[in-house]
């Protein structure tokens, strides 16, 4: 048993924050399906190469197990059947402009005066009020308006952006995490409701810390490379062969630290004895590990800081990473097989669930390989009314 087995998603989304939205909780055992335009689908369906079989490796990434229905919203029997598999949804989630569901009349308004139990969420570059709302939201967008930008990057460079679309993936976690306490709620009281989720306000959330420090201070954060504006030392350092990254997050790991390196006296120095002394002296703190870090490579240093418990780690490429033996033996590489017969590689479900464990179930479809399925299982529609749908450009 699937910890979300029986609701039913009517998934409108494109692109990467709403259909990873609708992965997570198709992992999670939710029967998703997948509305596609009938000649293009979904546009990440082109976002390649690379391929396998028809697939992006973008499109791969974000639709495993859910099922692919073709629907022509702009055909007036298109929209009509629309309606009423969302008479059957248990949550319907969209990525549309604003206001673009309520021109189809599926909006949230209409659909819920006949099915009040109705989950519905928008996700959207900039949500549904404000002054920015019909704004078309792009995740490199949102990363430069939010300040992400401004504090990523070297000390002494251009800002940059993370090197994945890290906001459009915050809001589809931010997403289903919302779905997921809308359906308690229901359960509760068995009223439906309306979830606007945006990309700015995720991405903002996501600032966490940096946000906090600039709120409380009023200082505006810099960027630090690949230092911590909080913690020291908490950053990468170059080895006589490479670079490996040092996570020391308290006095006592300091101090494991600096007996592991052969230089004790550093954690009673009256300038790094606590983390806010190290913090206010970084440079030179991070001037005298350097020096040190450079006598012997990055193997021995990982060796001997995992000998003392000191937090720390290679900086692996993907390919590295992807192969790394904890990676594999936490199942997170899985190879599958798309419905004809392709075997391809793809990352697994990340939480572990003893009773509830998410898995991948099935493949990410075909564009409308489910379509003829689940207009007869939803809809009851026999083969003649389909065939006859289909010649009319409504599938």
């Amino acid at each position: 048993m699937t910890a979300l087995e029986g609701f039913k998603i009517l998934d409108f989304s494109r692109v990467l924050a709403g259909p990873f939205c609708t992965m997570v909780l198709a992992d999670l055992g939710a029967e998703v399906i997948k509305v596609e335009h009938p000649v293009l689908g979904d546009e990440t369906r082109h976002w390649g190469p690379p391929w396998a079989s028809d697939m992006s490796a973008y499109y791969l990434s974000v639709n495993r197990n859910k099922r692919s229905l073709t629907l022509n919203l702009k055909h007036k029997r298109g929209r009509e059947i629309a309606f009423a598999l969302a008479q059957q949804a248990d949550v319907i989630v969209e990525n549309f402009k604003v206001g673009q569901m309520a021109g189809f009349g599926l909006d949230y308004a209409t659909l819920s005066r006949h099915h009040p139990k109705l989950i519905y969420c928008s996700i959207t570059g900039y949500g549904q009020q404000g002054p920015y709302a019909n704004r078309a939201g792009y995740d490199f967008a949102i990363q430069a308006q939010s300040g992400l930008m401004s504090i990523t990057g070297p000390t002494e460079s251009e800002p940059h952006k993370v090197g994945v679309a890290i906001s459009d993936v915050i809001t589809g976690l931010f997403a289903a995490n919302a779905i997921q306490a809308a359906l308690i709620h229901r359960a509760k009281t068995g009223r439906g409701q309306y979830i606007d989720v945006a990309l700015l306000d995720s991405q903002i959330a996501a600032l966490v810390n940096v946000a906090s420090n600039y709120l409380v201070s009023g200082a505006l954060p810099t960027r630090l490379g690949n230092a911590h504006p909080n913690i020291v030392p908490y950053q990468t350092f170059k080895a006589s062969d490479g670079e490996f990254v040092l996570a020391v997050g308290n006095d006592l790991q300091f101090a494991a630290l600096c007996d592991a390196i052969g230089v004790p006296e550093l954690a009673s120095d009256e300038r790094f004895r606590t983390n806010p002394l190290r913090v206010q002296h970084r440079e030179m703190l991070v001037q005298e590990l350097s020096t040190i870090f450079s006598t012997r490579t990055v193997d021995e240093w990982l060796k001997l800081c995992e000998q003392h418990r000191i937090p720390c780690a290679p900086v692996n490429d993907v390919a590295q990473a992807l192969n790394d033996p904890h990676v594999l033996a936490r199942g997170l590489v899985q190879e599958i097989l798309l419905s004809d017969g392709t075997a391809v590689k793809m990352v697994g479900p990340a939480p572990k669930l003893s009773e509830t464990n998410p898995t991948i179930r099935t493949p990410p479809p075909f564009l409308g390989e489910h379509t003829h399925e689940i207009l007869q299982e939803w809809l009851g529609y026999d083969d003649v009314t389909i065939t006859q749908l289909r010649s009319d450009g409504v599938l």
